[in-house]
């Protein structure tokens, strides 16, 4: 499939032109255990493996994969898969390049022939949920079957000469209905296949197949681990070494003052702005923001980059910030416009397919607070139904971010955003309904203040 098997280069080093094509069709299943989750349209996930994968299902005839499957994979129509492939053991470097290859594939894939296509996301994983085992791709349907479809797409695979190289599957049912996929590949400008295997149903897994790998790819459990992504990035974006230097001068060791550290998170359009401004005016606070100003002027920059640089990106803004947190803290108490939980809760929303019950689960470990990272003595969550939100972003009129832009148009990615918040941990967040007047929310966010913080100054009424 697009996901690659293991033996596929040693496939394409034995075999070659006709006999490729010949002895292809049916080439043994020689990869280790793989299995996928298919992305449909009502954000469940649809499980399926290849050839004789788990017990149960070997080779029985009678072993049909989902039957959701079928529409998108069988006729009328025809579907391909694409994705980069990434062995278990791959470091960081080959993980930021196979990113940067996967959203390079997904903007030709939004592009000319393929327009008339669906685009779905697609998940390669090993049975047993080790960590560096899944694989990002892409499904693409076509309605019409339309021979251009193939062509443009092994031209696609033939743009792609750097290391990880994608494989091509394609999707065909036999006259028994039974669904079966063909690899190819594209060695020196030809065309080769490199496997077939029959499409069988598969056990959805007991956690997402992207969770075991979140520490190592978007939700960083310490300093040093995004600081790898971002020395990775170096050669083609100038301003990470710039992001990197100014984190070097921030110690790796800091300790907040005596006075309280309030975080302050939530969706756009929630009330941040107004409510870390007036509380900060209030308390006599320093207002501070993640990421920091130092390096904001380069946000556009890696907003556009995949979300393992983007997230590198911001956790180390977290630690740049955690160092005048410190220092202004000694002086006065502080307010900080998000910190550590809006990394988190963006990265794991756009990186967990599929809907809600798919997110890790509430104590996981993925929610716990790094290390490593200074801790705020209280984080508030701020939120708005989603009419009111929408009513205030219609106002606003200024430049979102992708994720912003994300949260606008889909409803089940800003549902999984608030749940991940909801689910932080060490410290959680107090929830505030941001929708009553403004000087409501004040008086609710002094109380929690007030009630949760010690060497707070008295603060008037609002």
């Amino acid at each position: 499939m697009a996901f690659a098997n293991p033996r596929a280069p040693l496939l394409l080093g034995r075999l070659s032109g006709p006999l490729a094509a010949r002895r292809g069709v049916c080439a043994p299943a020689m990869a280790p255990p793989r299995r996928f989750a298919l992305e449909l349209p009502d954000c469940t996930l649809a499980h399926f493996a290849l050839g004789a994968d788990h017990p149960g299902h070997t080779d029985a005839p009678d072993a049909r994969p989902d039957p959701r499957l079928a529409v998108l994979l069988g006729p009328p129509g025809r579907s391909y898969s694409l994705c980069v492939a990434l062995g278990p053991d791959a470091g960081c470097r080959a993980r930021v390049r196979g990113a940067r290859l996967h959203q390079r594939l997904l903007h030709q894939l939004r592009r000319g022939p393929f327009q008339r296509c669906q685009l779905r996301r697609l998940l390669c994983y090993c049975p047993g949920g080790q960590a560096g085992g899944a694989q990002h791709g892409f499904l693409l349907r076509d309605p019409s079957d339309g021979p251009d479809t193939r062509c443009a797409l092994l031209g696609l695979l033939g743009t792609c000469q750097e290391a990880p190289r994608p494989l091509l599957g394609e999707f065909e049912a036999d006259p028994q209905g039974q669904l079966w996929q063909r690899l190819w590949a594209v060695q020196d400008g030809k065309r080769l296949q490199v496997g077939c295997a029959r499409v069988l149903p598969a056990p959805e897994p007991p956690l997402h197949p992207v969770v075991p790998d979140l520490p190592s790819t978007v939700v960083f459990p310490g300093r040093e681990a995004a600081r790898a992504v971002l020395e990775e990035c170096t050669p083609f974006i100038p301003e990470a070494r710039e992001v990197l230097d100014l984190v070097d001068q921030c110690p790796k060791q800091v300790q907040r003052g005596k006075f309280p550290v309030i975080a302050i998170e939530g969706l756009d359009a929630t009330g941040k702005t107004t409510v870390t401004q007036s509380i900060s005016d209030l308390l006599n606070a320093v207002l501070l923001k993640s990421p920091p100003s130092c390096i904001g002027q380069w946000r556009k920059i890696f907003d556009d980059e995949p979300t393992i640089i983007r997230r590198a990106f911001y956790s180390l803004g977290n630690y740049i910030v955690a160092s005048e947190i410190a220092k202004e803290s000694t002086k006065s108490p502080v307010i900080i416009d998000r910190y550590w939980h809006s990394t988190a809760t963006y990265a794991i929303a756009t990186e967990v397919s599929g809907g809600v019950p798919h997110l890790p689960p509430a104590g996981h470990p993925v929610y716990q607070w790094p290390g490593d990272l200074l801790r705020p003595d209280l984080v508030l969550l701020l939120t708005v139904g989603p009419e009111e939100r929408a009513r205030r972003l219609r106002g606003r009129g200024v430049e979102k971010t992708r994720e912003e832009a994300e949260l606008e148009a889909n409803s089940v990615f800003r549902q999984k955003v608030e749940v991940s918040y909801r689910r932080m941990e060490n410290p959680g967040c107090h929830v505030v309904d941001a929708s009553p007047s403004r000087e409501e929310v004040l008086r609710k966010v002094l109380s929690l203040i007030q009630n949760n913080c010690k060497h707070v100054p008295g603060a008037p009424s609002c």
